[in-house]
């Protein structure tokens, strides 16, 4: 345990180095940018920058990167040397504020749904100093913004840190109010990730995995999760060393990775970290996603990230857990009496308006082509957004709603019922797996976003709503004779016109889509039902108030997430196709041919055989290689007539509609070829084969 603790953060650029390295005047400058935003004096930087460039070597790094987060969702670098070569031949490693705070990559090889065209290639990345500097691959990984040459977003984070001043600005004057007087307040953001681990042998022979990240053929096995048996089991011993150089090299690079256990599905496990800031979060998540799929070869795995990496098995999400705090408390900590407690309240009551008023953008925020797999499947929350507040919680509201005093209850106790076994407090609010978006004692638990996504949109939202109706208190309560009064009237006001928002039962039952749909709330069922509300103009004028996102940016982002999906199931239909034609329909035809060879030795051997199984066998088998051929062609015509629509949401629509239909079909069809081929005739390892290994 030492030597975790020695470790812990080594390769991290941290207020620990930095007050370590830098001068003291120094340290204060850069402390003050970081906890208050202050501007940041490039003779600062200059020092900040050869101290870290000293570090950094030191650590043994040579290069470094602006780290940042384009629109396709992923983390992109471009890698400079530190080398400075000298007059006299010699090469001297250096480094300067201008450097550290401004990069120049090529803008145009990036998603910018439309703000920059090919020739226009010049884009910048900003430093963002509160997210810490750290040492990957012995470079210097620099985290940053991304803006084009016009200034407008070109990437994940600019959007999230505007957010994040938005809704610290507002619930400053909502404290204030309060008579609290703090600098800032801080969205947190703790993002629970879930993944596959299958051999790399089986990887290597699943060109669908390949191309994809999903198997877009594959039977039912004959065992699934129905045993319920993985969840919380024993962790294989490969698997159990692959976790554990995660940790460790997570643990080195200061993300703090706390709980690791196997998930529901065969293969399917979950690694969550403490609570971080939602910038420095959502980098650590990111660092995460990359580390596991590179670390897994050195176990003989592949980490399998999709959301529905296998057909009829749980998928994968990655819930992410969200309060707001000052440096001192949790703003979403109700205390031990939540009906007395009024700051609470108001908070809560902002939450639950948001949620309410901005339903779509939140369904948005997690909609892709992954994720609409999952979503309403009995394994992950619905495409209808709720919020669960549990017993306590609900009681209060309805109280207050109700205009009575709600006289709280003790916290009880649990008595198992066995001497030995200890007596605890019971939380006040159960678990609800089934709920979108879950109060869970002191902060929000959003269960939508897929296990491959990018936090940083759905906490971009969380934020610009929040700050929204904070805004919205303040300018109804300020001012007022009777401030108590006038806020508590506001928190009654808004939980009445909002509480249909709120359900505390099962979101897997067919009856709450029914109820859903009686009190107006929205279903989006996919990505092409959600993201024209994108445009929809309350939504615009949200982003623009904020000044979260213009009009543009907004309309680039829309324009991004549809032709991603469009691109996404193209890539899907065409390796499907591939696949079918190039092996499939082969191995049907052969096995096919082989049994008809069966058919005719017996009969030669003894005529007076009848091989009625193997005459059905070779039937159905040639009736399914017809079948696929057909199916085939009508995939190939669903894809040839998306490929031609110019409309983005016209042709991401023909995709959802035309394409993965053809592929559904194509896919039952094969599917059912797999259950009577034999297994040495089968081109491609099943889930037989892929989800149970040793």
């Amino acid at each position: 345990m030492g030597r975790i603790a020695e470790e812990y953060g080594t390769l991290v650029f941290n207020d620990h180095t930095m007050q370590e390295l830098l001068p003291s005047a120094t340290y204060k400058a850069l402390s003050r940018t970081i906890k208050e935003g202050k501007p940041l004096d490039e003779d600062v930087a200059n020092v900040v920058a050869h101290a870290m460039k000293e570090w950094a070597v030191a650590n043994g790094a040579t290069h470094y990167t602006h780290w940042f987060q384009p629109l396709s969702g992923i983390t992109s670098e471009k890698h400079d040397s530190f080398i400075d070569p000298q007059p006299d031949g010699r090469a001297i490693m250096k480094f300067s504020g201008k450097a550290l705070i401004q990069g120049e990559p090529d803008a145009s090889s990036f998603p910018s749904g439309g703000i920059r065209a090919t020739f226009e290639a010049r884009g910048y990345t900003a430093w963002d100093p509160t997210s810490y500097a750290f040492i990957k691959d012995e470079v210097l990984c620099i985290p940053t913004a991304f803006c084009s040459y016009t200034g407008e977003a070109l990437d994940k984070k600019t959007p999230l840190l505007r957010s994040m001043e938005a809704v610290s600005k507002e619930a400053v004057k909502v404290l204030a109010l309060f008579g609290i007087d703090v600098p800032r307040v801080t969205t947190t953001v703790g993002a629970e990730q879930e993944y596959f681990l299958i051999r790399e042998a089986d990887y290597e022979q699943r060109q669908d995995l390949i191309l994809t990240g999903r198997t877009l053929f594959g039977a039912p096995p004959c065992k699934g999760q129905e045993m319920e048996e993985h969840y919380f089991g024993a962790i294989r011993p490969t698997v159990n060393e692959f976790m554990k150089e995660l940790d460790e090299e997570l643990w080195k690079l200061g993300v703090p990775a706390k709980t690791k256990h196997n998930e529901v599905a065969p293969c399917q496990h979950e690694l969550a970290p403490m609570f971080s800031i939602s910038n420095a979060a959502i980098d650590h998540n990111l660092l995460t996603m990359e580390l596991m799929r590179t670390l897994a070869s050195h176990h003989g795995l592949v980490c399998l990230q999709h959301e529905k990496p296998f057909e009829g098995i749980n998928g994968s999400g990655k819930h992410n857990n969200w309060s707001i705090a000052t440096d001192d408390e949790n703003l979403l900590d109700p205390g031990s009496t939540p009906a007395q407690n009024l700051r609470f309240l108001v908070f809560l009551a902002a939450v639950v308006q948001a949620v309410d008023d901005y339903q779509d953008l939140l369904r948005i925020s997690v909609a892709s082509a992954g994720n609409d797999h999952r979503l309403g499947a009995n394994e992950a929350p619905p495409a209808v957004i709720s919020i669960f507040l549990g017993d306590e919680l609900g009681r209060v509201v309805d109280a207050i709603i109700a205009g009575k005093e709600d006289a709280g209850g003790a916290k009880a106790l649990m008595d198992l019922g066995v001497d030995v076994l200890p007596s605890f407090e019971r939380d006040n609010t159960d678990r609800n797996r089934t709920s979108p978006f879950a109060f869970t004692g002191n902060k929000f638990e959003f269960r939508m976003p897929g296990s491959q996504v990018n936090l940083a949109d759905a906490n971009t939202i969380l934020n610009t709503i929040v700050a929204k109706s904070l805004k919205d208190f303040t300018e109804a309560v300020e001012g007022a004779d009777d401030f108590e009064k006038a806020a508590y009237d506001w928190v009654r006001e808004t939980l009445t016109d909002h509480q249909r928002i709120i359900f505390n039962g099962d979101g897997y039952a067919d009856e709450w889509l029914e109820e859903a749909e009686r009190r107006g709330l929205l279903n989006l069922p996919s990505l092409v039902d959600a993201a024209p509300h994108m445009l929809d103009p309350k939504n615009i004028a949200l982003f623009e108030e904020f000044g979260v996102l213009n009009e543009a940016e907004n309309h680039a982002r829309y324009e991004v997430k549809l032709d991603t999906y469009s691109k996404l199931i193209n890539i899907e239909g065409q390796t499907m196709a591939h696949m079918a034609k190039r092996k499939i329909v082969p191995a049907v035809s052969a096995y096919a041919d082989q049994v008809a060879r069966t058919i005719n030795d017996k009969r030669t051997a003894n005529p007076e055989l009848e091989p009625t199984a193997d005459l059905r066998l070779l039937k159905r088998l040639n009736d399914g290689a017809n079948a696929m051929y057909d199916a085939i062609d009508a995939l190939d015509a669903a894809l040839a007539k998306a490929q031609d629509i110019e409309d983005t949401l016209d042709r991401a629509r023909s995709y959802h509609d035309d394409v993965l239909g053809a592929m559904e079909g194509l896919r039952a069809i094969t599917d059912d070829m797999e259950g009577i081929v034999s297994t040495e005739a089968w081109p491609l390892p099943t889930y037989n084969k892929i989800l149970f290994y040793c």
